[in-house]
């Protein structure tokens, strides 16, 4: 027999967190239960998160990146002060290193004021009294970028949800969904349950929950490992608060950036290289059925196609510290090799169409009884609560 419920969501990451928290906000009296497969929430991309609270500079104005990272970083900076979670509103500077940069850096500034945020250009003189240490022709200086453990933010959703009308159940996966007029059944590897909504937050497995739910979208995620390094302890103060490149509009990438972290960590990369697993978080990590979707997927091989050269240079610097160090002094030319130490890896959800194109912003499918978030990749944590509240908003009645 099914226990029912009104809603379930699948994924105790912060989307899905977050999306429990709205509805038990807007519906005291209604039965939420969120469904994690691990045994503790906000394990893959959340926990292997770097921290930064975005501005929403990068996005195309319109989007729902672009709208609901800076609402987002509003409404996450007021989260944390109201449940005094340790975060700081540090800011960030976006650096051209030589003249083409410059003119980028023009076109990011100008989607920056479209997108209404209140940013400035700096010369270089400025640029080195916020960041000695940084090689730059010039920077966009953005006041409203932070730090924060987004992992604490989790939990802290949780709690809500728990204090309210919802319960939580770690060890539980998702294996079906099976809609009906009036709702779905939802099939785990413990039990079945009925609810009257059911919501995919499930980041790296969001397409296949989908696929399981009768819904095929035109796309599939593809998971691309961001790997990391941290500066030593007694190198930190050569990066004071985060220090970003200009992005290459030619590679659908950041590049590599410095991050100070709320612990006191300076984490430095990502180095982006197609993970052989979706929740592959070392080189070896492999799986099988994972690989072979994506070397299955004819989108993968028009995107590799038109990549090619980025993708090359990525690998290698994965496997050569030196190179990668390269690219890091470009910034910050006083740390060495020897300087960096491995940490710990994350794995980008990233959408991918059959024509391969990636899909560029927040997808979500809004089906007959069920709301699935099919690419929430960067800057979702920091839109997290402007998502949950948006996904609410979507549920007609119960």
């Amino acid at each position: 027999m099914s226990i029912k419920y009104d809603f379930i969501i699948a994924g105790g990451g912060i989307v899905g967190l977050s999306t429990g928290m709205w509805l038990t906000k807007r519906f005291p009296d209604a039965k939420v239960l969120v469904l994690e497969k691990e045994g503790i929430l906000a394990s893959h991309q959340t926990g292997h998160n770097s921290g930064v609270i975005h501005s929403g500079i990068y996005y195309k104005p319109g989007s729902f990146k672009a709208k609901f990272a800076k609402a987002g970083s509003q409404s996450m900076t007021a989260f944390c002060e109201e449940h005094q979670i340790n975060h700081d509103i540090c800011s960030k500077v976006i650096v051209a290193t030589n003249e083409e940069e410059m003119g980028y850096l023009d076109n990011l500034y100008n989607r920056g004021i479209e997108n209404g945020l209140a940013i400035a250009k700096i010369k270089a003189e400025e640029l080195r009294e916020k960041e000695p240490h940084v090689n730059g022709l010039g920077a966009i200086h953005v006041p409203v970028a932070g730090i924060v453990d987004y992992k604490e933010v989790s939990e802290r959703f949780a709690e809500i949800i728990q204090n309210g009308n919802g319960e939580i159940k770690v060890n539980t996966k998702v294996e079906n969904v099976t809609e009906t007029d009036d709702g779905a059944f939802v099939e785990t590897n413990n039990q079945t349950f009925e609810t009257k909504w059911f919501i995919n937050c499930t980041g790296l497995f969001s397409d296949r929950v989908a696929k399981a739910s009768g819904y095929l979208p035109d796309m599939k995620i593809i998971p691309f490992r961001g790997e990391y390094y941290k500066l030593k302890e007694d190198k930190r103060h050569l990066v004071k608060n985060l220090i970003y490149p200009v992005p290459n509009p030619k590679f659908p990438f950041l590049g590599v950036h410095f991050t100070r972290m709320v612990d006191g960590n300076v984490e430095v990369g990502p180095n982006a290289v197609l993970g052989f697993k979706r929740e592959g978080y070392t080189k070896k990590d492999f799986n099988l059925k994972d690989l072979y979707e994506v070397l299955g997927y004819t989108g993968f091989w028009k995107l590799a196609k038109d990549y090619m050269r980025e993708g090359i240079d990525e690998t290698v610097r994965s496997f050569s510290k030196s190179l990668f160090v390269k690219d890091v002094q470009r910034l910050v030319p006083a740390i060495k090799e020897e300087d960096l130490i491995p940490a710990e890896a994350g794995v980008r959800a990233q959408a991918l169409k059959s024509d391969g194109q990636l899909v560029d912003d927040f997808e979500i499918i809004v089906g007959k009884s069920s709301i699935h978030v099919c690419n929430a990749p960067s800057p979702a944590a920091t839109a997290s609560i402007e998502i949950g509240k948006y996904i609410s908003s979507k549920i007609p009645h119960i």
